[in-house]
């Protein structure tokens, strides 16, 4: 059985991006809630899209956090595999 350390010199990213593409998406999907739930005077006034006075949702900056979130937790995914073995020469 190998050891860890053998085990984690084979994965395609360490331990470490896949958490924090983890960590990403999980962040992303939350504020893609937030576009979707809170009128524009309602976001917090660092999220790009706030205006004092507007009462309309800013939807398309739901869909792109939302999508980024959905490719942070691909890349995620994918970072968790595994490089194939070389073949011996």
């Amino acid at each position: 059985m190998p050891g860890y350390g053998e085990v984690m010199a084979q994965r395609n990213a360490p331990v470490w991006l896949t958490a924090l593409l983890v960590l990403a998406g999980v962040l992303l999907i939350v504020i893609a809630v937030v576009y979707f739930v809170e009128p524009a005077h309602s976001l917090p006034s660092f999220f790009p899209g706030h205006e004092a006075h507007a009462t309309k949702h800013h939807t398309k900056h739901g869909i792109a956090a939302l999508l980024v979130g959905l490719a942070a937790f691909a890349v995620a995914w994918i970072s968790t595999g595994t490089k194939k073995a070389q073949p011996a020469a």
